[in-house]
């Protein structure tokens, strides 16, 4: 089998064994232990992303990288550079052939995920596969389901979530340092680049929302996505978003994405009952800010007959501090990962579970966009009858 061409987008089971737990992972900023025997990679697309993966994946120490594989023979060679050890093919059978590979990364448009996913699956590879993990949900649930059964690591390249910043996000959610979610709200825009096969909800939606993914604390989980877009410039694709998301404890994450704005801006707020933390991706002396500062309502049983009758709410403002990161390249601490996972018999901790949760949002917020901005619950496929007249109306 010869797989597509690679993309230029930017866009565990134990072996015989149950899974090691869908949500109890060990410490996963502690540095992962390195195999006795180093686990045979080859990287399958030299595309945009490619040559990441492979760089990458020559500087883990658990891994070892056998194959490049690409259908551009030459493109694949100048990654590598003149002096490399490291095969070159055109062929992915030749690669799933190989008994030294054990895993593939796969870097190659999503429209062929699924069929490059199931043939290493079907291989006995363990997978490690760029977002979005398949172009439909059905698909992607059947290759989670494939893996599992067949005792294999499937997981997704969600970068961001290896960030520094974004792990010491997940920490304060986690550990209750900022208190119970009240809202996450995140700007994710820029002067283009408008993409020729996806719209801009496609495009860039799926980083904040793997994001969102990651730090939801436990019990809290998208219920409901409604979703507004526009093509103010006659692109043939929305050029303009917003996505709200309703979360199972009653708050809401918000997301704009945008490919026309004349500046750059990447923030997030996330906000709790105890402190709010901004996080500024261009700001790299202070990309993360914890404030002290918020709104307090005076519970029901301090309500005293004169406090009844005088503002109930009150506004606490406390010091801020920007915690330290470290600096790593987030695309290290992914390969880490995979090797980790395979070594270790457990699920990854942005496993295809996680990449289907991301997939379902996208399709509730298309089919959101085709219902006129209606919610659409996450994990119906589509709304009942009843429900479509309700909307038109």
């Amino acid at each position: 089998m010869t797989y597509a061409p690679a993309g230029e987008s930017e866009r565990s089971r134990r072996p015989g064994g149950a899974l090691a737990g869908q949500g109890a992972h060990p410490d996963p900023y502690a540095p992962g232990a390195v195999a006795a025997e180093r686990i045979g990679l080859a990287v399958v697309g030299a595309g945009y992303w490619g040559p990441n993966l492979v760089r990458n994946a020559q500087q883990t120490a658990a891994l070892r990288l056998h194959w490049l594989c690409d259908l551009d023979e030459e493109r694949a060679r100048r990654v590598l550079g003149r002096y490399s050890t490291v095969g070159v093919t055109t062929s992915f059978d030749e690669v799933l052939a190989d008994e030294r590979v054990r895993a593939v990364a796969i870097a190659t448009p999503a429209a062929t995920h699924y069929r490059l996913v199931r043939a290493a699956l079907e291989a006995g590879k363990h997978v490690l596969v760029e977002k979005p993990i398949t172009t439909t949900a059905d698909e992607a649930a059947e290759l989670v389901d494939l893996a599992e059964s067949s005792g294999l690591v499937l997981m997704c390249d969600h970068t961001f979530c290896y960030t520094p910043v974004v792990r010491r996000i997940r920490e304060l959610l986690h550990g209750g340092e900022l208190g119970d979610l009240q809202f996450f709200d995140s700007v994710r825009i820029n002067l283009g680049l408008v993409q020729p096969d996806v719209d801009v909800l496609w495009d860039l939606a799926p980083h904040d929302l793997s994001i969102l993914d990651f730090v939801l604390p436990p019990g809290v989980v998208p219920v409901g996505v409604s979703a507004q877009a526009a093509d103010p410039i006659g692109a043939g694709r929305a050029c303009v978003a917003y996505l709200t998301v309703r979360l199972s404890n009653g708050a809401l994450a918000h997301c704009h994405v945008n490919w026309l704005s004349p500046t750059k801006v990447r923030t997030t707020l996330i906000g709790g009952s105890r402190r709010t933390l901004v996080w500024d991706d261009l700001n790299p002396q202070a990309r993360l800010a914890v404030h002290d500062r918020g709104v307090d309502l005076t519970p029901p049983e301090r309500l005293t007959e004169e406090i009844r009758h005088q503002a109930q709410v009150s506004y606490r403002v406390g010091d801020m501090v920007a915690p330290a990161l470290s600096e790593q390249e987030a695309l290290r601490a992914v390969m880490a990962e995979f090797a980790d996972a395979v070594t270790e018999g457990r699920a990854p901790l942005t496993d295809g579970r996680a990449g289907l949760r991301v997939l379902r949002l996208l399709h509730a917020a298309a089919r959101s966009l085709e219902l006129r901005g209606a919610t659409v619950p996450v994990d119906a496929h589509q709304l009942t009858t009843t429900q479509e007249r309700a909307v038109a109306r």
